[in-house]
């Protein structure tokens, strides 16, 4: 009787700890650009969003806390970071390689700034004008750093960082601004 006890014990607890969600397998994950925009807990600005780095090194943590291990420590400031949580005066952030982790919101800018996509196998065009057809001004390799200064959500004015370069690019092929982005 002792055995029969002990084994309706585990099967009792077996079923209290297995929920139906965990029987029906993992819960498919969502990519955070295809949700709704939300709100920031702390800001109230939209999630997920595009800041710049401000500081000239970054810790990327595990946890919203200095007492959290670092993961990654960053030395290119300008370089563009989604912000895709918030908690105090912590920014939880992806990188463009999916990276993600937390960042004290001091070493983030407003500013934006965006990649020539990191996906494309082609150079992406910078135009004299937001039109395939215009003039091209010059050919930019996947991760080359640009300034935004305005998006109609086909294109982007932008500026090549640290060179005088400046003109137009598809909206699609930049890291740093969402599809249909509109802003001045």
């Amino acid at each position: 009787m002792t055995c029969y006890r002990r084994i309706s014990a585990c099967l009792g607890l077996l079923i209290l700890f297995l929920s139906p969600a965990a029987l029906a397998g993992a819960m498919p994950v969502k990519p955070v650009a295809a949700t709704a925009w939300n709100k920031g807990r702390e800001t109230g600005l939209p999630i997920p969003r595009y800041v710049s780095l401000r500081a000239q090194k970054a810790r990327m943590r595990v946890g919203p806390s200095t007492m959290y291990a670092t993961r990654w420590i960053y030395v290119k400031p300008g370089l563009p970071l989604e912000i895709i949580d918030e908690y105090g005066h912590w920014r939880q952030v992806r990188d463009d390689t999916g990276v993600t982790g937390w960042m004290h919101s001091a070493l983030l800018s407003g500013t934006r700034t965006a990649l020539i996509a990191p996906w494309l196998t082609k150079n992406a065009m910078l135009r004299a004008d937001p039109s395939p057809a215009a003039r091209a001004v010059a050919e930019l390799q996947p991760r080359v750093l640009v300034s935004l200064q305005s998006c109609t959500g086909r294109w982007c004015r932008v500026s090549v960082r640290e060179h005088s370069a400046r003109g137009y690019v598809r909206q699609d092929k930049l890291w740093g601004a969402y599809p249909g982005e509109m802003f001045q």
